[in-house]
């Protein structure tokens, strides 16, 4: 991976410093603000938005909907949980319709995704049935278009 890109997803996008000088506060109230966010549970971390169409990591994600069965003590909580830690697992939703959970999942190839569903998740207990989906390309990402529809290139400047 791009090492900068790498520094962007472990990292904050702003120094404390940077933020106060934005916002007009000293760095030690944007430090405690933070601190408060974060205990709070409000702010669970920072990451850049990636463009997948230019990501070199050339991984592949896909979305899995689950059928699960609720517990009697702990509803879906507990098995939504222990899917959540999965490593692969970018993502998991309680969902309303078909599927109880959404997954949003990524691997090095299509075979290790395949993998992942047949070999750890429709294994586990409580797991009634899954539908795997392959994203296969992106046009907008929390928020910010990706890609823009491109011009007819096939259609001639005049018509005849």
């Amino acid at each position: 991976m791009n090492p900068v890109l790498k520094l962007l997803l472990e990292g904050e996008p702003l120094s404390t410093e940077q933020m106060g000088q934005v916002l007009g506060m000293s760095e030690t109230e944007v430090a405690m603000e933070l601190e408060k966010l974060k205990d709070q549970g409000t702010l669970l971390g920072w990451r850049p938005i990636l463009n997948p169409a230019l990501d070199d990591d050339e991984n592949v994600r896909a979305v899995i909907e689950v059928k699960i069965s609720p517990e009697r003590e702990g509803g879906f909580d507990r098995l939504a949980e222990r899917i959540s830690k999965f490593d692969r697992v970018e993502s998991c939703y309680l969902m309303s319709g078909a599927y109880d959970l959404l997954l949003v999942i990524r691997a090095e190839n299509l075979k290790r995704i395949a993998q992942f569903v047949f070999e750890k998740l429709a294994t586990l207990e409580g797991v009634n049935a899954t539908a795997t989906h392959f994203m296969l390309k992106a046009y907008k990402e929390q928020g910010y278009f990706i890609a823009r529809a491109a011009a007819d290139e096939d259609k001639p400047a005049v018509s005849p």
